[in-house]
């Protein structure tokens, strides 16, 4: 049978698509192309998600963010300083539990965005 072996994208709705690839770029270290968009070539060892959340869920921040992005990070504590210091939103909360660290910023254009640090072996 046919079936799904992974995402293969994620893709967001945005007003101004040069600033928005210009933030992540510039805050994120996402390599961000000219079109606004990056291939991430996954090692095997790592993992992404797909999960669903309740139509009135405040995780992702305000309730017209149909969908929030993930991103691995390497080291959450100092990526959270280093765009706290360059005046990006910075939500206060962080969250440890058996998958990692996790924190959360707001885009531009007010999207939630988490981080993730993901715990060893993850």
């Amino acid at each position: 049978m046919a079936k799904v072996t992974g995402i293969g994208g994620v893709f967001l709705r945005a007003r101004n698509p040069v600033r928005l690839a210009g933030w992540y770029r510039e805050h994120l270290g996402v390599p961000m192309n000219d079109h606004g968009a990056v291939t991430f070539h996954w090692e095997a060892a790592e993992t992404t998600t797909f999960a669903l959340f309740a139509q009135d869920t405040d995780y992702f921040g305000e309730p017209g963010q149909r969908a929030m992005l993930n991103l691995r990070v390497d080291d959450l504590a100092a990526l959270l300083g280093r765009l706290r210091e360059r005046g990006v939103e910075v939500l206060p909360q962080t969250e440890d539990s058996e998958f990692g660290r996790f924190g959360w910023v707001v885009d531009p254009e007010g999207n939630r965005v988490e981080l993730w640090e993901p715990a060893p072996g993850m």
